[in-house]
């Protein structure tokens, strides 16, 4: 019987998403047959069950849903918040928003995304942003 190594590296969809990231490139996915927009990374639309998904660059505009405030003592990093961001094309998201103190985040907050972190540390952030009126 041959020894087989086990892996904690993400295969197919999931792969293509942790690459695109890495080469700087933020993508999600989007069903053919009933055009919802669909995340995290899957081989089958959660929607309507379709097997034809597309990847497609999303406008980074969201909006925070849910935060909270993770507490750490400064030797450890400090605070950090963790939130629910639902993005313009109708996908919700877990990530920080950065470039704030994590108590100025707030429910219904519009932020936008882009990548920190290079590479195979690459991580989608959110920031703050101002409505256009």
């Amino acid at each position: 019987m041959e020894n087989q190594v086990a892996t904690s590296a993400p295969l197919g969809p999931e792969r293509e998403y942790f690459d695109a990231l890495a080469s700087g490139r933020i993508q999600i996915q989007r069903c053919r047959e009933c055009a919802q927009g669909v995340f995290y990374p899957r081989c089958v639309c959660p929607h309507c069950g379709a097997a034809k998904l597309d990847w497609v660059e999303p406008s980074g505009r969201a909006v925070v849903y849910a935060t909270t405030v993770v507490h750490r003592k400064t030797e450890q990093g400090g605070d950090y918040n963790v939130c629910l961001v639902d993005l313009e094309e109708g996908v919700r998201m877990m990530a920080q928003v950065v470039s704030v103190p994590p108590s100025q985040v707030r429910i219904g907050m519009p932020v936008r995304a882009r990548i920190e972190g290079e590479g195979e540390t690459a991580r989608i952030v959110f920031d703050p942003r101002e409505v256009q009126t």
